[in-house]
C-alpha cells in the first residue's frame, strides 16, 4: 500500500502578519482613544493615536504585499488578507474622511452666523471658570470671509416672535442638544439684546467647543446669532458648521411645536 504525499502551499506570512498587526493597530487606536477622553484634551495627548495608526498603515501595506505574493508564489492567506484589508479600511477611512476636509473647508475653527458682528463671549466669572480662562480670540475679517464661501448656510436666524420668546426657543434649542448652558441674560436692558454661553462636547474624542448666542429684537421680531469656536487646534473640520446647523433646525423644530 503506498502513501501519497500532499505538499500544500504555504501560507502567507505577509498575510499573517497584516492581520496580526491590523488587529493590534484596533486595540491600540481604542486604547488611545478611551486614554484621550479621560483626560483634559490637548494636542499633545494626540499623539498616541497618531502612533497607533502607524500599526494601520504597515498593516494595509502588508496586506497588499500579501496578495502580490499569493498572485504570484500561489501561496495560501487569501482569507486571512482580505480581513487585515478591510479591517484598516474601516480604521482608515475617518482619516481619509479628515484630509478630504482638510483639502476642501477653509481652514478655521471659529464660525459664527455673523461675519461683521461676531457675537462675543461672555468674561464673567463663572464663563471664564468653565472655559478654563479661555477667551476664543477674534477671528481676522478675511477668514471670516473665507468662512462665508465655505459655509454659505451659516446665516443668522430671524424669527416673527418677540426676542424674549425668541431666548426662550433658543435657551431650549441648546439643552435638547445636550450642550451646557453656562450662563444667560434675557433680552432687554440698553442694547435690547440677549445671549446664551454654553459649552458642547464632540461624540467621539470628547473635545470642548464655545458657543455664544446672541438674540437681538427686530421692528418684525427678532434675530438670532449663534458662534461657535473650537478650543483646540486652528481646525475644526467643519464640527462648528455642522452644529450651529443642528442649532438652527432644532430652533426651526421649536417654532413649528409653540
Amino acid at each position: 500500500m503506498h502513501r501519497r504525499l500532499v505538499f500544500e502551499e504555504p501560507i502567507s506570512r505577509a498575510a499573517i502578519w497584516s492581520r496580526r498587526l491590523a488587529l493590534f493597530g484596533l486595540t491600540v487606536v481604542a486604547l488611545a482613544v478611551l486614554l484621550f477622553r479621560s483626560g483634559q484634551p490637548s494636542v499633545e495627548r494626540l499623539a498616541p493615536i497618531a502612533g497607533a495608526y502607524v500599526f494601520v498603515l504597515l498593516a494595509f501595506l502588508l496586506a497588499l504585499a500579501a496578495f502580490v505574493r499569493i498572485w504570484q508564489e500561489g501561496h495560501r492567506g487569501v482569507a486571512i488578507a482580505v480581513q487585515a484589508f478591510l479591517l484598516c479600511l474601516l480604521l482608515l477611512a475617518p482619516v481619509a474622511y479628515g484630509g478630504f476636509q482638510l483639502a476642501t473647508l477653509p481652514l478655521i475653527a471659529d464660525v459664527s452666523t455673523d461675519i461683521d458682528e461676531p457675537p462675543a463671549f461672555s468674561r464673567s466669572r463663572v464663563a471664564l471658570g468653565a472655559r478654563g480662562g479661555i477667551v476664543p480670540p477674534d477671528v481676522p475679517a478675511e477668514r471670516r470671509k473665507a468662512q462665508r464661501q465655505g459655509y454659505p448656510k451659516a446665516v443668522p436666524i430671524v424669527l416673527e416672535l418677540p426676542a424674549e420668546i425668541a431666548y426662550d426657543i433658543a435657551r431650549k434649542a441648546c439643552v435638547n442638544l445636550g450642550w451646557q448652558v453656562l450662563e444667560g441674560a434675557a433680552p432687554g436692558g440698553r442694547s435690547g439684546a440677549g445671549r446664551l454661553d454654553a459649552v458642547a462636547r464632540s461624540r467621539v474624542l470628547r473635545l470642548y467647543d464655545d458657543i455664544t448666542i446672541r438674540i437681538r429684537p427686530r421692528a418684525d421680531g427678532s434675530r438670532i446669532d449663534i458662534r461657535s469656536a473650537s478650543r483646540l487646534g486652528g481646525f475644526d473640520f467643519g464640527a462648528n458648521a455642522r452644529r450651529i446647523a443642528a442649532f438652527e433646525e432644532e430652533v426651526k423644530l421649536l417654532v413649528e411645536l409653540r
